[in-house]
């Protein structure tokens, strides 16, 4: 897989944002409530499913080697961290948003929803799964379930959900600005 050169920028810039995302951070009790899903969602909205998941799994990678791009450090026991799913789900996320928003002909409100929406779930269904293994499974939390880890992250999900609906309007506007100035942008590439 070879990326020209504005690829490789676009891409570094995007695992930049995402990790900068990871420090604007609002304390919340479970998990702290980041810029992160707002950058999963431009990456892949601007850059399409391949350069968005690869931009979400360089940023991934980073932190794993221990730079700490993550919204709790970093390091390769973040793999035991409740929020590392999340973190496997932005990539996830990035290339299910590229893929939906690279077949949609005009980035109007209620087709970037089509292609956000799909994407935050899947961004949440791998988060919510990983987080309950881990606090069964490593943390030996008998007593944590489905339910218990579904009404945990439901203030995160609606904001999340509100978010997205804001960048699906912002985006119907913004999108095809963006899209002209990136004019070798094309939906096999992504």
């Amino acid at each position: 897989m070879k990326l020209t050169s504005k690829e490789l920028i676009l891409t570094a810039l995007f695992t930049a944002l995402m990790a900068a995302g990871a420090f604007v951070r609002i304390p919340f009790p479970l998990l702290p409530v980041t810029l992160q899903p707002f950058i999963c969602a431009l990456a892949g909205m601007v850059l399409g499913p391949r350069l968005g998941a690869i931009s979400m799994a360089v940023y991934t990678l980073l932190g794993l080697t221990g730079v700490p791009v993550f919204a709790n450090g970093g390091g390769i026991t973040y793999v035991f961290d409740v929020s590392f799913g999340f973190i496997l789900g932005f990539i996830a996320g990035a290339a299910v948003i590229g893929k939906i928003s690279s077949v949609m002909k005009k980035p109007s409100a209620a087709n970037n929803l089509k292609s956000l929406m799909p994407g935050l779930a899947v961004i949440y269904i791998l988060g919510i799964a990983y987080m309950l293994l881990i606090m069964r499974v490593y943390l030996g939390n008998e007593h944590a379930n489905l339910l218990f880890v579904l009404a945990a992250n439901l203030p995160y999900i609606i904001k999340d959900i509100l978010l997205y609906i804001i960048i699906a309007i912002a985006g119907a506007s913004i999108l095809p600005a963006i899209r002209k100035a990136l004019p070798d942008r094309t939906p096999e590439r992504g």
